[in-house]
């Protein structure tokens, strides 16, 4: 793959994992999304809480055009072909401390367990692609998440399409990225800012 020279003590689906933006339209069958979430369930989490809730829709159902809708216009041109749409959400205040603290590892633990669903994706031939480009308020108030929960991301699942259904300025960009050298993104000791 372009950009993907990596250790060979990696395993290799963490390697082969990537996130175009190209789908080919189908829908997601539901019994695959089942064990793509539940792959995503086994993720660890602070005191095996499991702050985390799983939205989804499978393209052309009755929530497909409302979860479409709640991602900026950009995200929203090449989500439309994808087989399903998820929105993670975490709860802010799951716990099981003794002092009854709210959670701080809420956010990263859904994390976890999105890095759980892109790995399972990948391993059923299936690609993944999370994204940030969501209208916050407005999905908030439409999918009727309460304050006590976070939207953290949504992500579209499918089969990989063809470049050229992308408008012309992502065809190039739809490929695997490359990774910073390890020695980037380690320190020893206490935080420098490079």
């Amino acid at each position: 793959m372009t950009g993907r020279d990596a250790h060979e003590k990696i395993v290799p689906l963490i390697v082969e994992r990537w996130s175009p933006r190209a789908f080919d339209e189908t829908a997601l069958p539901l019994e695959d999304l089942k064990v793509i979430i539940e792959a995503a369930g086994w993720a660890a989490s602070a005191f095996n809480a499991q702050p985390w809730t799983f939205l989804y829709s499978l393209r052309g159902d009755e929530n497909w055009d409302t979860f479409l809708d709640q991602l900026i216009p950009f995200n929203q041109d090449w989500v439309k072909t994808a087989g399903a749409l998820l929105f993670i959400v975490s709860d802010r205040g799951t716990t099981k401390s003794e002092d009854g603290s709210p959670s701080h590892s809420h956010s990263f633990d859904a994390g976890a367990a999105w890095a759980n669903l892109a790995l399972q994706t990948t391993a059923m031939g299936y690609h993944a692609h999370a994204m940030t480009g969501i209208e916050f308020d407005k999905a908030v108030a439409a999918l009727n998440i309460p304050d006590t929960h976070r939207l953290e991301a949504a992500v579209a699942i499918g089969r990989r399409g063809s470049a050229e259904s992308l408008p012309e300025d992502l065809q190039d960009k739809e490929q695997p990225s490359g990774r910073k050298p390890v020695d980037e993104i380690m320190q020893p000791g206490t935080f420098s800012a490079n």
